[in-house]
């Protein structure tokens, strides 16, 4: 039987990147968006074209009735969800300088961002330890990608780096909860990844890069993020859980 792997934010950027390589790892696909199906079938089918079963669960994770459908769909398609990876996010509708940021800036992305992936894995822990304890030969893994943020200060966005730090904490607390069930939890942590949301300051980051920002002088990509969690999940770390993988170019080792 093959395994099935839930991703959310999963039909562009990072979580396509992601999606991609555990299509390639023999994964069956819930791929999770806020778009409508038919915007995303262009992905799906590009998924589906790698060999995958594909269901898409529509909704958005910041609101608790949208998390339980799009929960109940991937199990009533796969029966089972054996990796679950926490990548939707969003950041700040405008950036704004820490002294002028409002709540309503906060909140939209604390809830998206944080609140949203806590319950979210809270419900689907609750159904791979029952499901563990049920079947001692059962696989499941839990991993977030957070970012770089969760340590590098943009005082511009300070919104998006607080919801990224409580990530990388609840990716710890996942961590120690679920080794009782030996289901072990990653966070991964990318550094300047191009997407959809980073082309918007590309000439920044350009720039930045052209200046030895990061070791690896280029861009990230999302298959660079899909990589390592294609790795993970091959239990190439089988005594790694709660640890932090950068892939971040080497931008985070202190120089001189």
């Amino acid at each position: 039987m093959k395994k099935t792997a839930l991703i959310t934010g999963g039909s562009r950027g990072i979580g396509f990147g992601i999606a991609k390589a555990l299509a390639k790892e023999g994964y069956n696909l819930a791929i999770n968006g806020v778009r409508d199906e038919e915007n995303a079938s262009e992905a799906l089918e590009e998924l589906r074209q790698l060999g995958a079963e594909v269901v898409y669960c529509q909704g958005s994770i910041a609101l608790a009735e949208d998390r339980e459908r799009i929960i109940e769909k991937a199990y009533n398609a796969f029966g089972q969800i054996n990796l679950l990876v926490n990548n939707a996010g969003i950041a700040p509708r405008e950036r704004m300088d820490l002294l002028e940021t409002t709540p309503e800036n906060y909140q939209e992305v604390l809830t998206t961002n944080l609140e949203g992936p806590f319950f979210f894995t809270q419900s689907i822990a609750r159904k791979m330890a029952h499901a563990k304890q049920n079947n001692h030969a059962f696989e499941a893994t839990i991993i977030f990608v957070t970012s770089i943020s969760a340590t590098v200060v943009s005082i511009n966005r300070g919104e998006y780096c607080v919801s990224k730090a409580g990530l990388a904490m609840t990716s710890a607390l996942f961590a120690v909860r679920m080794a009782e069930y030996s289901i072990p939890v990653f966070e991964i942590r990318p550094g300047v990844i191009a997407t959809d949301m980073t082309s918007k300051v590309q000439g920044k980051y350009d720039a930045l890069f052209e200046n030895g920002m990061a070791l690896q002088p280029r861009w990230g990509t999302p298959e660079d993020v899909g990589k390592a969690v294609a790795s993970l999940t091959r239990g190439d770390f089988p005594y790694s859980t709660g640890q932090v993988i950068g892939v971040d170019g080497g931008m985070l080792i202190d120089r001189l």
